[in-house]
């Protein structure tokens, strides 16, 4: 059996294949990033899934795409981490999210895939070759248009009093929240990019304000601005996107794509699905080689 999981900063969507590519169940769990996550970690969160139990000893491929799995040192924490769960493995490939992105859009022709979920990046898929074009510069300094960018100006605009004050009450008392606990939070906490993008959903629920539209407007540009443009192809290919952010903001993304003058592709929320269909056609099926543990 075959176990295929893409795993952002917030959760994992993973699913159990037979090895013909037919699906036996689905399996959820946190996000796992070998930035904050050791491999003791990782094992031990997965050992609680009852799913995971049952068909551990069964599994012999596994294919890991995550947040943050972008050199061999990072990849080896995750790989180390799988390799307690299932005891019978042969191979284990893990790889960058970024690539589970450019396969579960994949659909024949060159691209540009992008992630707007916690996290932000993109790439361009020739159908064999990805390639990046700005290196990702994670949640401080970087990250543009995603969740913890949108948590983090909304954050800033609530303590500098920026956001409009019929707003700012409703976000206060939303969140209630202090100035001391916030910078806790970022400063002091492993998980401080999934704590900023948690506040993402209250510019959703009131994007039909001028103040939040161009709160995420100005994210989604400099996306564009900082990862799509600098592709020379990116205003001769299809432009997807995956993630939560892009799915439930679409209407901005196809705004800002317009501006700038790139087809906007497929937008999806989860690319699990592509992802299936992709290992399915071309890898579960063919002579492609997997990583040995």
């Amino acid at each position: 059996m075959i176990y295929l999981a893409e795993s952002g900063s917030t959760k994992t969507d993973a699913v159990i294949l037979k090895d013909d590519g037919g699906e036996v169940c689905r399996v959820n769990s946190m996000g796992f990033n070998p930035y904050f996550h050791s491999s003791e970690l990782i094992g031990s969160e997965l050992k609680k899934i009852d799913t995971l139990r049952d068909y551990a000893s069964q599994i012999t491929q596994v294919y890991f795409y995550g947040s943050g799995c972008s050199s061999p040192k990072l990849c080896e924490v995750v790989r180390k981490g799988l390799q307690m769960v299932f005891p019978n493995v042969e191979s284990i490939d893990v790889d960058h999210d970024l690539r589970a992105c450019a396969y579960a859009t994949y659909s024949g022709e060159p691209a540009i895939s992008c992630i707007l979920g916690t996290g932000s990046n993109s790439v361009y898929f020739d159908g064999e070759k990805a390639s990046g074009c700005q290196s990702g510069l994670g949640f401080i300094l970087g990250d543009e248009g995603s969740a913890s960018y949108i948590g983090k100006k909304l954050l800033t605009s609530y303590f500098y009093r920026k956001m409009p004050e019929s707003y700012r009450t409703v976000f206060e008392k939303t969140y209630s929240i202090s100035r001391d606990q916030v910078v806790k939070m970022v400063y002091q906490n492993d998980f401080a990019n999934v704590y900023l993008a948690s506040f993402a959903p209250f510019a959703s629920r009131n994007v039909h304000h001028d103040f939040f539209k161009n709160l995420v407007r100005d994210g989604f540009r400099d996306f564009v601005e900082y990862h799509v443009i600098c592709f020379p192809q990116s205003h001769k290919v299809p432009v997807h996107f995956v993630g939560s952010i892009a799915y439930h903001f679409q209407d901005i993304l196809k705004e800002v794509c317009d501006d700038f003058g790139i087809e906007l592709g497929q937008v999806i929320q989860k690319p699990l699905e592509g992802l299936i269909s992709y290992h399915r056609n071309y890898i579960l099926n063919s002579d492609k080689p997997v990583k040995s543990v």
